[in-house]
């Protein structure tokens, strides 16, 4: 092979890479082309994805502000609770003071 066929042989090997790696690239770019159709419906999946993330973040602060209400309910129900087993504590006792006070006035007469 002389060094002209040799130059011809490999400038058309070059050329034929470059038709292949031409047509592959237009194949990927004609397959992942985003049409105008599409745009708009990935639009609208946008917006449809920001509303509910707004109300999301809308349920999720009237769940907070809900459970802070029950937190100050419970603090509250139990507080009376423990104010009220006091009384009863205290009522109990003064019950028992009475009873024995009735038991020793009985046991003198």
């Amino acid at each position: 092979m002389s060094r002209s066929e040799f130059i011809i042989a490999t400038a058309i090997v070059l050329f034929a890479a470059f038709l292949v790696g031409w047509f592959a690239h237009w194949l990927v770019h004609r397959f992942t082309r985003v049409n105008q159709g599409d745009f708009g419906e990935l639009d609208k999946m946008a917006k449809e994805l920001h509303e509910a993330e707004e109300e999301r973040d809308q349920t999720v602060a009237a769940y907070g502000e809900k459970e802070s209400e029950l937190i100050t309910q419970l603090n509250q129900s139990q507080a009376e609770l423990g104010a009220a087993m006091e009384g009863l504590r205290a009522a109990r006792g003064e019950a028992e003071e009475l009873r024995e006070y009735i038991e020793r006035m009985n046991a003198v007469d």
